[in-house]
């Protein structure tokens, strides 16, 4: 595999962004995906210190590949909403200057679709419908899009939402072992998503009893069938970026390092 499209997580790597960025170019890749609520709050990041990045990740042959953000709770979630929407609308900001185009994030809870097609529209999938909405035409005009995890909610869901929204404005994220995890075959999911996926999470997992109840595992050695992951993705022609996590939060680099050799051996 080609590994200009590889990257990595920098909190996986060290808490300090600087060490990190040395450590990313020394795995061997390209992309690196930035904590924005861990060490680098979007309203505390002046010019001067987007600048300074930029130029470390110029220094060391990096890119930003994405700003991740996620919050604690989703777009339908009422509690502390309007502070989500405004933070999540600086860090899209944020992920424009540093050069990324995706913020990566869930969405929260999707409401199911109504059982009766005479009923109004349920307030919470009107609320999420509107304030993805919101956060779509924000990114448009900033330059970044929101890219939403497929996992935990599956393709059916996310592609309901896609188009409930005006065009560009939502894409996904798909986690491959978060997929699996919540019952969800990726490669089939990758199938459903085409021509909305916005940033790849080569993941693995070990699936449970039941959806939800499975656990994450280092990559290779799960239940992923990534042969069939990135067969899919090559026919549906994705070309864009594939994240690389830790499965165990201690793994750090030495997981980093096996799970991007595992990726050039296929």
């Amino acid at each position: 595999m080609d590994t200009s499209r590889l990257a990595v997580a920098t909190v996986a790597l060290s808490p300090d962004l600087r060490t990190a960025l040395k450590r990313a170019r020394d795995l061997g890749v390209r992309g690196v995906e930035i904590d924005a609520r861990g060490g680098l709050d979007p309203e505390q990041v002046s010019r001067t210190g987007l600048r300074q990045i930029r130029k470390w990740l110029d220094d060391e042959g990096l890119v930003a590949s994405a700003v991740a953000f996620r919050t604690r709770g989703g777009y339908a979630d009422a509690d502390r909403l309007e502070a989500r929407i405004a933070a999540t609308k600086r860090a899209l900001e944020l992920a424009h200057d540093l050069g990324a185009q995706v913020l990566l994030n869930h969405i929260g809870d999707v409401p199911p679709v109504a059982t009766d097609p005479e009923a109004e529209p349920d307030p919470q999938w009107r609320l999420l419908v509107d304030v993805l909405t919101d956060l779509g035409g924000w990114g448009h005009r900033v330059g970044a899009t929101l890219c939403a995890e497929a996992g935990r909610v599956g393709p059916d869901d996310l592609v309901r939402v896609i188009a409930s929204l005006p065009e560009g404005s939502l894409s996904c994220d798909v986690v491959t072992g978060a997929l699996l995890v919540h019952r969800h075959d990726p490669a089939e999911a990758i199938e459903q998503l085409a021509g909305h996926i916005g940033y790849v999470h080569a993941t693995d997992a070990v699936a449970g009893s039941f959806a939800g109840r499975g656990r994450a595992a280092v990559l290779g050695t799960g239940h992923v069938d990534l042969a069939a992951v990135f067969g899919t993705l090559e026919e549906r022609g994705y070309r864009g970026w594939i994240g690389v996590e830790t499965a165990d939060a201690r793994g750090g680099a030495a997981e980093l390092e096996e799970a991007v050799a595992s990726l050039q051996r296929l």
